[in-house]
């Protein structure tokens, strides 16, 4: 039968994978470096996963195609690990590996809070990342684990310059984390209006470093805000370089 259905462009795709989690049927996977469509009838065709492609390699087109098979969805998502269109859970790096998906840097993954140190190493503090991967380039706007959250939205200094990030300010929170100054701070503004304005974010916390260039982060986030026309609390960090609160307003 003749139908639409998602083609990929080898020569455009890079390999990054973002491709892979935005699909809810799980129809696309990581082959020798390059997406590809596992298979015809994993694919329903409406093209959810169009715009998450940062080289615009996956276009929808019209061909002879077995028909969309909603039960053979579900039996490829069960055998992979995944419920479909359900929350993604807890699953380590290794488990995802072997899961066959994308590339390890865009995987999106829900990570299971770390145990709390036993009695004599308390110097070590568990890590409070509860999701993957936290690249604001990355992170898919639809991604399970920003439904409802609290989120924290990082410059990558950050963490280097405050000794108790983890404990602070990252527990308990979806994070995104970027560089107004290596980055683009247009993309920052448009990828923070969509998640905003499609999300339901329950509450914004901006840590920035004290330097000038840092303030794009905020800058973005602020913007973006306004552009979703929602109202969500909104809090800015301010770190010093030498690792103190310099300012905090709610």
């Amino acid at each position: 039968m003749k139908r639409k259905i998602v083609q990929i462009d080898q020569e455009k795709c890079n390999g990054c994978g973002v491709c892979v989690p935005a699909c809810a049927e799980g129809a696309i996977r990581m082959e020798n470096g390059k997406a590809v469509l596992s298979a015809d009838n994993l694919c329903d065709g409406l093209g959810a996963c169009l715009g998450e492609c940062p080289q615009d390699a996956i276009r929808i087109i019209e061909r002879d195609a077995d028909a969309f098979d909603e039960s053979a969805v579900e039996e490829h998502l069960q055998a992979s690990g995944h419920a479909h269109h359900a929350p993604v859970q807890s699953v380590s790096v290794a488990a995802s590996h072997a899961a066959g998906g994308g590339c390890p840097g865009s995987r999106v993954m829900h990570i299971a809070p770390a145990q709390v140190p036993e009695a004599g190493d308390a110097g070590r503090q568990p890590s409070q990342l509860q999701q993957w991967p936290v690249q604001l380039h990355l992170v898919p706007v639809t991604a399970p684990y920003l439904q409802d959250a609290d989120l924290l939205i990082a410059a990558d200094c950050v963490p280097f310059a405050y000794p108790n990030f983890h404990q602070d300010f990252l527990r308990g929170k979806a994070v995104v984390v970027g560089c107004p100054k290596l980055d683009d701070n247009r993309a920052y503004l448009d990828k923070l209006t969509e998640l905003f304005s499609t999300g339901s974010i329950k509450s914004i916390t901006v840590v920035r470093m004290e330097v000038p260039c840092c303030g794009g982060i905020v800058m973005a986030a602020r913007q973006a805000l306004a552009a979703s026309g929602r109202t969500i609390p909104f809090r800015e960090v301010t770190i010093g370089i030498q690792g103190e609160i310099k300012g905090d307003m709610g």
